[in-house]
């Protein structure tokens, strides 16, 4: 069987999503899976960012990361999204990708991709759960088949306790407060495994 297909589809704006994805690409590639790393278009004014510095920062240091298009979701066989919450909710950057992909979802391109996701926040308690559930829901409509981490692996209780997928709590000068590193990984890897028993499972 071929390798499975993975995009790794993040949003980050100071640059903690982009490590989580950076991390998760690390741990789909050493589980044999073929990965592209995207981000999604942003959409804040410039002058935002440019009242930011750590914002403004990181803008400059992802900016040879592609963009995510439809045709990366066509060609993989799963994602794995890491974006922050906004109020508990998807950041208006990773819904508005969200919201294009309609023409995929009406021609039966999306179903049964295996999907996870990850996200961070500023406090314990910020949204991080309601975010990837969120997410989740429009996995659903898509008839998409959702791989979370659930407690599959200890990592998952010493990096946080997050059974729908990793998050971190992020201070306010960008330091993480819990270890996710191999969470992460085990997440990408469980993503990867699963998408595999689809792969084979649709070629009989």
């Amino acid at each position: 069987m071929e390798k499975v297909k993975l995009a790794i589809i993040y949003y980050s704006s100071t640059g903690t999503n982009y490590q989580m994805a950076k991390w998760a690409e690390e741990g789909a590639k050493q589980a044999g899976a073929e990965v592209k790393l995207v981000k999604v278009a942003e959409l804040a004014p410039e002058a935002a960012i440019e009242a930011n510095p750590a914002w403004k920062a990181h803008h400059d240091a992802a900016k040879d990361v592609p963009e995510v298009t439809l045709d990366d979701l066509e060609w993989a066989d799963a994602y794995i999204f890491s974006t922050p919450t906004r109020f508990g909710n998807l950041p208006a950057q990773m819904k508005q990708f969200l919201d294009t992909t309609g023409g995929l979802w009406f021609n039966g391109k999306l179903i049964n991709k295996v999907v996870s996701g990850m996200s961070s926040a500023n406090n314990p308690h910020g949204g991080q759960e309601a975010t990837v559930k969120a997410l989740y829901t429009t996995m659903m409509h898509w008839g998409a088949i959702i791989a979370a981490p659930g407690y599959t692996d200890p990592v998952t209780f010493s990096s946080g306790g997050n059974p729908y997928g990793t998050s971190v709590t992020v201070d306010q000068e960008g330091n993480m407060q819990e270890d996710v590193e191999e969470a992460v990984k085990h997440q990408a890897k469980r993503t990867v495994t699963v998408a595999s028993w689809v792969k084979e499972g649709q070629q009989k």
